[in-house]
């Protein structure tokens, strides 16, 4: 059986060992990050199965955090630590996407029994491994070896091609925001890693311009759409 995979944010490191810790003597796949834009770019790379988030983190606090995932993943767990206990703050919690609130400070029983609880509310389906190989159109797009290959050329991406490509697929022939792929990739929103991801997109369109049936489309003031014709 594989290991329930779970990210864990928070900025206090010794704290964070110290749960990191007791959760993998538990059984548990643990990913420790120190702020909330490292935290965002990690989910954005592996598969977890629940999040663990301080709020008060820095770059990106975890509600924002919280917020951002929640508009690419809406059933993942988060259960939020927070040194703050007050009912608006536990009430803002919810309302950013969590799922549980737990105050500071806290035993480490009682977190094992919450994340415990937050599991068996939803049904976990622990892939053997996640599909490195997509077939767009003539191509193959090879995420393991971050290639794009067809019958005449392997073209070599950047990780960063990488995973915009990636997230493009995985909504493919819908609507995403900008925010959502900058969020995801670089861990924040502003002009300067905007202006980056135009420049991504651009070659992306010409390394896959040899297929029709491909077209990534630009929605004004909204996002991309990434179109692929059956």
């Amino acid at each position: 059986m594989l290991k329930i995979k779970i990210l864990l944010v928070e900025d206090d490191l010794n704290l964070g060992l110290i749960i990191s810790d007791h959760l993998k003597s538990d059984g548990y796949s643990v990913t420790l990050c120190s702020d909330g834009f490292e935290g965002m770019q990690r989910f954005n790379k592996e598969k977890f199965h629940l999040c663990i988030f301080d709020v008060m983190l820095p770059k990106k606090d975890g509600f924002t955090l919280a917020r951002d995932i929640r508009k690419m993943n809406s059933e993942i767990p988060i259960l939020f630590l927070s040194s703050k206990g007050m009912t608006e703050d536990k009430v803002e919690g919810f309302n950013a996407g969590g799922d549980d609130y737990l105050s500071k400070p806290f035993s480490i029983e009682e977190l094992q029994l919450r994340i415990k609880a937050l599991l068996k509310r939803i049904n976990i389906r622990v892939e053997l491994e996640e599909q490195t190989k997509f077939a767009l159109g003539i191509f193959i797009f090879d995420t393991e070896n971050q290639t794009l290959v067809s019958k005449d050329e392997v073209k070599s991406l950047t990780k960063k091609e990488v995973q915009i490509l990636k997230i493009l697929y995985k909504y493919k022939n819908q609507v995403i925001s900008r925010e959502v792929i900058l969020n995801s990739v670089w861990g924040q929103n502003d002009y300067f890693v905007g202006r980056s991801l135009d420049v991504f997109i651009t070659k992306l369109r010409k390394y896959l311009r040899e297929e029709p049936k491909i077209l990534i489309s630009n929605i004004h003031g909204v996002g991309f759409k990434f179109e692929l014709s059956e």
